[in-house]
């Protein structure tokens, strides 16, 4: 069995993956809630990622960072500390759990780092300046550290569309801005945690020791296409 440490697995994408990933390895959620159905192969800290010491783990052979936000607003809406707690979550934290845990990853089995963009970055969307700002910063930390790290550790990045998740329910909260949202998609859907989860569950497995440096656009066509 791997150890995988996921920060912010008890809700959303993040316990998607932990629900994919625990009946086969040993995983480490680290949050400040927990998992809603426990696992006995599942163990849980309370933490807050920003203000919180990591729990010391003896073992690392996968590091998934899944914390988020999403904050839209006009620039001139936007205040500079909206900024700085974007960029505190996403790129702050990101970076805390990495060089707390890099030690143990470095021993690892097959070890690798697993971070979160959108795809809000390539696509230059109204009222996301603060949150395509911090991920496009995550995009560059993965690749920088890909790079770094090569060839111990591999470092890759998922840049989703919008995901049914509680952290996008005011962008999904009523039957017409479902319509318009899936409209705006050439696969006209939008994802689904799961959906995430298993590129999540693929990019850290031994099928993808090829794979590092990469941003994966997982948007239902809405970069890639105009249709």
């Amino acid at each position: 069995m791997k150890k995988i440490v996921i920060v912010g697995g008890s809700k959303g994408i993040g316990q998607a993956i932990v629900n994919s990933l625990q009946n086969e390895n040993l995983v480490v959620n680290i949050s400040r809630s927990a998992p809603l159905l426990p696992h006995a192969n599942v163990t849980h800290y309370n933490c807050d990622i920003l203000t919180d010491e990591l729990p010391d783990i003896d073992a690392v052979d996968t590091l998934i960072y899944c914390p988020g936000s999403i904050n839209l607003k006009p620039i001139s809406r936007l205040k500079l500390d909206d900024f700085r707690e974007d960029f505190e979550i996403n790129v702050i934290g990101a970076v805390k759990a990495v060089q707390k845990y890099l030690p143990k990853l470095k021993n690892g089995n097959n070890p690798s780092i697993l971070l979160f963009s959108t795809v809000a970055v390539k696509l230059g969307m109204p009222y996301h300046a603060s949150i395509a700002a911090s991920k496009a910063a995550i995009e560059g930390l993965g690749k920088s550290l890909g790079a770094e790290l090569a060839p111990s550790i591999r470092v890759n990045v998922i840049a989703p569309t919008v995901t049914e998740t509680d952290l996008a329910a005011k962008l999904l909260r009523n039957e017409k801005m479902i319509e318009n949202i899936t409209d705006r998609h050439p696969l006209k859907k939008f994802l689904k945690p799961q959906e995430v989860a298993d590129m999540a569950t693929y990019l850290i497995s031994d099928k993808a020791t090829a794979i590092s440096g990469q941003v994966f656009q997982l948007d239902c066509g809405i970069v890639s296409f105009k249709i």
